[in-house]
């Protein structure tokens, strides 16, 4: 893999280029816009919160997955 979209600074990874910075963008307005669609439907603060954790380490796992496939470097 020739590309590099994430720099890797101890456990997180860092947008280096323009594709890594839509893509942690993304991520961010996905977490945002569930966050706000949980919220409506939930009738108090835990149920906003244990359904949205959830869906936050879902949302972490695949940024974090990008990001570890995208920053490695050529051998």
């Amino acid at each position: 893999m020739k590309f590099r979209w994430f720099k890797r600074s101890g456990i997180f990874f860092i947008p280096i280029s323009i594709i890594g910075l839509i893509i942690a963008l993304t991520g961010l307005a996905c977490a945002v816009y569930l966050f706000l669609d949980i919220d409506s439907r939930s009738h108090s603060a835990s149920d906003t919160l244990i359904k949205f954790v959830f869906n936050l380490i879902i949302i972490g796992a695949v940024y974090s997955l990008i990001g570890y496939l995208t920053s490695r470097r050529n051998k």
